[in-house]
Parts: structure tokens; C-alpha cells; sequence
């Protein structure tokens, strides 16, 4: 299945596709409001600033997986993201990524192997996807990754060039 095609909902209920986002490139990444790592946020949102109108942008599925760390209904994660970090990035309902009821659009990320070659499931909250404008998975970055490290930076670019 391409991954352009598969079946989305906004954080607002929504009909949408990732095509329907008309991007060069997308950062697919599970998000959490309560983790650990939830101020990647920001780092994310500094790069749908530096890159969006170069046709680049985030993707944001809140995921409460790991932990019970996105406890929150749709309107408390988006209220949580405009006010905590000023999210301007699309946000999709919340989703399973691993697992028996694992959404089709994490069904196929997961066969992509990241730097060392390992794929397979979703490790935990903030793991990142750069994915072309015709649906290719580019490159598979691990939670601990931050948004703006230079493997990041240097994957969007070549995507956007």
C-alpha cells in the first residue's frame, strides 16, 4: 500500500491522507505530551518554521503506548501543543503504532530499517520518519534522536533539494 494513500484522521476528526499534505518531504513522528522527551516538540517546530515553505513539513500522531504518556482527548493534546510549544505542524488522532491494532501507516514505517540497519517495531514516543513527497521512506530516526541533530538536518535537506 503507498503511503500517501492510507486513511488519516486530523487531531480534529478530519478525513486526510498524507498526499493530502502536497509536501517534497514529511517528518512522520509518534508524539507524547507526557514523556520524557516531549520537548523535542519544540525542536520539531523549529523545523516546520525553517523548512515549511520550502515544502517540507511535521507530522504529528500522538501515541499512548509507551507508558500511558498521551493520556489526553484530541482537544487536550492540541490545546497542550498550541499552548505549550505553539504547534503549528498537522497533528492526526491518536493511533497505535506497535502492536495487534497497529494503524497501516506504522504497519508499513516500521519495515524501514533506521542507520544500523534494525527495523521493526516503534521503540518509544518522538521516533522519526522523513518520508519523500511520493511516499518513499528516506531515513528512520531513533526517539533519542533530536529533531534538529545534524543526520536529521542533512536528511531533509537532501529531500528538499
Amino acid at each position: 500500500m503507498a503511503l500517501g494513500d492510507i486513511s488519516l484522521r486530523t487531531l480534529g476528526g478530519e478525513a486526510a491522507t498524507l498526499d493530502g499534505l502536497g509536501r517534497k518531504a514529511l517528518l512522520v513522528v509518534n508524539v507524547a505530551s507526557k514523556c520524557g522527551l516531549t520537548p523535542q516538540y519544540a525542536g520539531l517546530e523549529r523545523l516546520q518554521e525553517l523548512y515549511g515553505d520550502k515544502g517540507f513539513s511535521v507530522a504529528g500522531f500522538p501515541c499512548n503506548q509507551f507508558m500511558g504518556q498521551e493520556p489526553g482527548t484530541a482537544e487536550e493534546i492540541a490545546e497542550f501543543c498550541s499552548a505549550t510549544y505553539g504547534v503549528t505542524f498537522p497533528m492526526f488522532e491518536k493511533i497505535d503504532v506497535n502492536g495487534d491494532d497497529r494503524h497501516p501507516l506504522y504497519a508499513e514505517l516500521v519495515q524501514t530499517p533506521d542507520a544500523e540497519g534494525k527495523a521493526g517495531d516503534i521503540q518509544w514516543n518522538f521516533e522519526k520518519f522523513l518520508v519523500s513527497g511520493d511516499g518513499k521512506v528516506l531515513a528512520r530516526f531513533r526517539p533519542r534522536t533530536e529533531p534538529e541533530a545534524p543526520e536529521v538536518v542533512e536528511a531533509i535537506e537532501a529531500a528538499l533539494a
